[in-house]
């Protein structure tokens, strides 16, 4: 195993019979290179300090090397410490492998894999008494940013050290990746969402506009492509799911794990860190682990921020009439049976807006002072679902809350209850779901007596249930009981109020000036099919009120990348016509920006450095827009 690189060590002119070189960098060297590893050296001081306290008293100590070997931190036992200065296993002496020859550390980067060198497998006869186990810590660019090592003497050696070492390489490794990108979003999933803020997640991240940027080994691994095939890629292309539904679940409801099915067909749990520098998704940044998201889920189903939550209240149907004839044809059979305690079953694709029908429909009944409860059944974990809608007593369950649990039904008592993606509720629970609606009544977890409960039911899917029914997944008596008024909203790419709706939710948006937008980009929008529908729509026009120049008018420029991509594969003549348009627009833009640089080559006496310093700019740029002129 070893053999390819007692050869390395052998070309490189090193006898083994060589004596120690100790030659460390002085005190001010090493203050520079720890510097020059600032961020591997935050992150990884934390991690090396709980690894020693696991193998404290072994005569080791843990070391922590940049890239080429050099040693940029180190603790240990005192007893072994000193042993260790007698070969310079020091911080600012390098352990590469053209100086030490084989040794773990020095090998580890050469081979770019977890490497164990024990006692004499040492090139060097002088570090014989050692026994090292390193691994090599990667950046989000898969290249070799340092190395993780615990060395020891060779009578202290335990086979479960190199797992240690690979467990706290890793964990050190994630952490540097996930404060890779300050604007950017990053997905933790994996396919079991127990393994959610573990070392065995996979971790991508991906610009606001959706385009990958990069992902960990263990991202790589379960995604199932290579770095570079991943280039191409897209959040859309990878997860089959426009980016602005992740916005729109980190902004409308509990932060809870996402369940989305990869490009491979694999299904996963993620949860999403929304770093953004733009001030409006500056509050959506999530970082809890699938234990915090549970708790989330026993405090609140759905939380909605304080705005909408208001403009909610304020919903009426008549708002929601915008000039399409399909959803007028809704809204005047929902009119016609409000208050009748009918229930609604409100069905169509993803996102067309079921949850403001429902509250919509709420607000102009005789039920508006009453509270207004929204449950997401595929959002609850099966394990978790029914103690949140029906409660629990007192000590029903291990680690129930002390006073036990009210459930959403009684929540919504005197009101409404909003059962979305009802299709998803587990098959077990939906006979007890019946029976509440036959009967009126709630029976807690653990408790012997029932409540009675008064609530309007309107429920909502994107699931077809009679095929459900056929294949035995949702129960047909129950369905009988949801469907006494059956409604469909249509998909955004049928509707024809298109402009309409895009001019209400930019003025909701808009903190005084009204937004714009241009035809070209309004041309756009009627040509895309919207397969997010208002969800996707809605964090568009929020990202692109961010993006807009002073003029505040939606152009092209300001749409996210995955939003033209998609436009492409489907209308690629419209996105070459328009493209045309923006090629002129950036023809003047180029030579406003090459008019900008000549002038401030000029103020700084031709010095291109400070030039590029100034406007924020390479100097290759520079020297390319010079050369274009």
């Amino acid at each position: 195993m070893l053999g390819e690189s007692r050869r390395r060590s052998a070309a490189y002119g090193l006898s083994e019979d060589s004596r120690v070189d100790f030659n460390p960098l002085g005190r001010t060297d090493l203050s520079l290179l720890i510097e020059r590893n600032r961020m591997l050296y935050t992150h990884a001081l934390p991690v090396m300090e709980t690894l020693y306290e696991q193998i404290e008293n072994t005569h080791s100590m843990v070391v922590l090397t940049d890239a080429n070997g050099a040693i940029v931190h180190a603790l240990g036992d005192d007893d072994f410490l000193e042993k260790a200065n007698r070969v310079a296993l020091q911080p600012g002496v390098s352990w590469s492998e053209e100086g030490k020859g084989t040794n773990a550390i020095g090998t580890a980067i050469a081979e770019k894999k977890p490497t164990l060198v024990h006692a004499d497998e040492h090139y060097l006869h002088a570090n014989h008494f050692l026994t090292c186990s390193a691994a090599p810590i990667f950046n989000h660019q898969g290249e070799v940013i340092g190395v993780l090592d615990v060395t020891g003497d060779q009578s202290s050696y335990h086979k479960h050290t190199m797992a240690l070492v690979r467990m706290s390489a890793q964990m050190i490794e994630n952490q540097v990746f996930s404060a890779a990108f300050n604007d950017a979003i990053t997905l933790h999933f994996h396919s079991r969402p127990e393994f959610i803020g573990t070392l065995m997640e996979g971790i991508a991240s991906f610009t606001p506009g959706g385009r990958f940027l990069s992902a960990s080994r263990s991202g790589l691994f379960q995604l199932g492509l290579s770095l570079s095939a991943l280039k191409s890629h897209t959040f859309s292309s990878l997860f089959g799911l426009p980016i602005s539904v992740l916005f729109d679940h980190y902004r409308t409801a509990t932060p809870t794990l996402l369940n989305m099915c990869l490009h491979n067909g694999v299904r996963v749990f993620a949860k999403a860190e929304l770093r953004l520098s733009n001030k409006v998704f500056q509050n959506l940044s999530v970082s809890g682990t699938s234990e915090k998201a549970a708790a989330a889920i026993r405090d609140e189903t759905r939380a909605t921020p304080p705005g909408t939550q208001a403009r909610m209240r304020r919903l009426s149907l008549h708002a929601l009439d915008t000039g399409d004839a399909q959803l007028a044809a809704v809204i005047a059979k929902v009119n016609k049976v409000s208050g009748r305690d009918i229930s609604i079953l409100v069905t169509g694709e993803t996102g067309t807006g079921k949850e403001l029908l429902a509250q919509a429909i709420h607000n102009d009944s005789p039920r508006a002072d009453g509270p207004f409860v929204a449950v997401n059944c595929a959002s609850i974990p099966e394990t978790l679902i029914e103690s949140e809608l029906f409660g629990y007593e007192d000590g029903a369950f291990t680690g129930a809350r002390k006073k036990g649990g009210i459930g959403k039904i009684l929540q919504a008592n005197g009101g409404t209850l909003f059962l979305d993606e009802i299709g998803d509720m587990p098959f077990s629970l939906q006979a007890r779901l019946l029976r509440v609606l036959q009967e009126r009544v709630v029976t807690p977890l653990g408790s012997a007596r029932s409540i009675p409960v008064n609530v309007a039911l309107i429920c909502a899917t994107n699931r077809n249930l009679r095929e459900m029914i056929a294949k035995n997944l949702f129960r047909e008596d129950l369905y009988y009981r949801l469907n006494g008024l059956v409604v469909k909203l249509p998909p955004l790419r049928e509707r024809t109020d298109l402009e309409t709706v895009i001019r209400r939710l930019l003025a909701a948006e808009s903190d005084g000036e009204p937004f714009t937008v241009s035809a070209e980009a309004m041309q756009l929008f009627k040509q895309h099919k919207w397969p997010g529908n208002f969800r996707q729509l809605t964090n568009l026009l929020r990202t692109a009120t961010i993006m807009v120049d002073d003029d505040r008018e939606i152009r092209r420029e300001h749409l996210p990348d995955d939003f033209l991509e998609d436009l492409a594969d489907s209308h690629p003549q419209v996105v070459a016509d328009t493209a045309r348009g923006a090629a002129a627009a950036s023809t003047r833009l180029d030579e406003v920006e090459t008019s900008i640089i000549r002038q401030t080559l000029a103020a700084h006496g031709g010095n291109v450095s400070a030039t590029a310093r100034v406007l924020g700019i390479s100097r290759n740029t520079i020297y390319r827009k010079m050369r274009q002129e």
